[in-house]
């Protein structure tokens, strides 16, 4: 088997498997261990996959400038955001974090709904100002320009006085074995005291973000107690999160 021919193959073997395991392909294909690391490393370097001790997970959704992303899958978005909506109730506090899901859901939210909405995104803050019973707080900190959120020392210091009822957590991964992950380090610690603060956890996800891996984890799936994402994924990987006590929304 060729190079270009192996590496196709164990493209298909991480889309249908969700992981590839070093081991078994050096056997699969009858290759050295060096042979498939190197493919491992190719593969990675194209940004087809993600590294990871003893093989490759799928690579999580690439970075976009923010302008961008809240224009992508708009519809499955508002969708998202109808559904999430749907699990917050009066008289909560409601921690709301940064992302462009999350800010549709603070556009989405019931004109009378009255809580209390917590932030470290700006553009949820400007967007809530238009809503006629919502208080806002805004948490303080550094400007994240490029995620439009504000992180930090500042920022988590004043989350460890806040006890919420609720987090609804923008992600950039979601995975069934390594978890809830993303692709900046600041961002996980302030995920991180989001999800320690708050009595439930719910997790916005498009359907691509499912079986995916970033470069910085933020805390096992266990933590989350919703996730509500696109009704085309399949009922297949839908199990794989329902198995672990999740609750699973299709919006």
């Amino acid at each position: 088997m060729l190079a270009e021919e192996r590496r196709h193959a164990i493209l298909e073997r991480l889309q249908s498997d969700g992981k590839v395991v070093a081991a078994e392909l050096s056997t699969s294909f009858a290759v050295s261990p060096d042979t498939v690391r190197r493919d491992l490393s190719e593969l990675a370097e194209a940004g087809l996959l993600r590294r990871v001790h003893g093989g490759a997970l799928p690579p999580t959704v690439g970075a976009h400038p923010y302008a961008v992303r809240r224009e992508q899958a708009a519809e499955a978005k508002a969708a998202i955001a109808q559904a999430t909506s749907r699990l917050l109730r009066s008289g909560q506090v409601i921690l709301l974090d940064s992302g462009t899901t999350t800010l549709e859901v603070a556009r989405h939210l019931s004109p009378t709904l009255e809580a209390t909405v917590v932030t470290n995104s700006p553009p949820i803050a400007v967007a809530l100002a238009e809503h006629p019973k919502v208080e806002v707080t805004v948490l303080g900190g550094m400007l994240d320009k490029e995620a439009r959120a504000l992180v930090g020392a500042a920022t988590i210091e004043t989350l460890r006085s806040i006890r919420a009822d609720v987090v609804v957590l923008g992600v950039c991964s979601l995975h069934p074995e390594v978890g809830i992950t993303v692709n900046a380090l600041e961002e996980s610690y302030v995920k991180r005291a989001m999800i320690a603060n708050a009595a439930e956890v719910v997790a916005v996800s498009s359907a691509d973000k499912l079986g995916s891996a970033g470069a910085y984890v933020v805390g096992p799936l266990a933590e989350l107690t919703h996730i509500v994402t696109e009704d085309s994924v399949p009922e297949a990987q839908v199990a794989a999160y329902r198995a672990l006590g999740i609750e699973v929304v299709l919006a």
